[in-house]
């Protein structure tokens, strides 16, 4: 599955199949240690697993499409309540024609 952030695909005729998205909803925990600058090594870890499995999810619907590659992907986050992100993910699932 071919996944870019293009509109198009330079050379190649593309039949539209339609938005897919894929999301994860986490908590997050920081702990007690108090937030003075640095990174937070583990909020990192867990959006970079969150944005994966979001990214995954959106593959498994466009692969149902029939779809050969995703165009115009883009991710967003998200504070959905206090202590849950949300990353989605979406973009458009598309067949390459030959």
């Amino acid at each position: 599955m071919m996944l870019v952030t293009v509109d198009s695909l330079p050379g190649k005729t593309l039949e539209l199949l339609g938005m897919v998205q894929g999301s994860m909803i986490q908590s997050v925990h920081f702990g007690k240690k108090p937030l003075v600058g640095g990174e937070l090594s583990s909020c990192t870890q867990m959006m970079d697993q969150s944005r994966e499995i979001a990214t995954q999810r959106m593959i498994q619907r466009a692969q149902a499409l029939g779809a050969d590659a995703i165009v115009a992907i883009r991710y967003s986050s998200s504070v959905v309540m206090q202590g849950a992100a949300e990353v989605l993910v979406y973009g458009t699932a598309v067949k390459i024609i030959p």
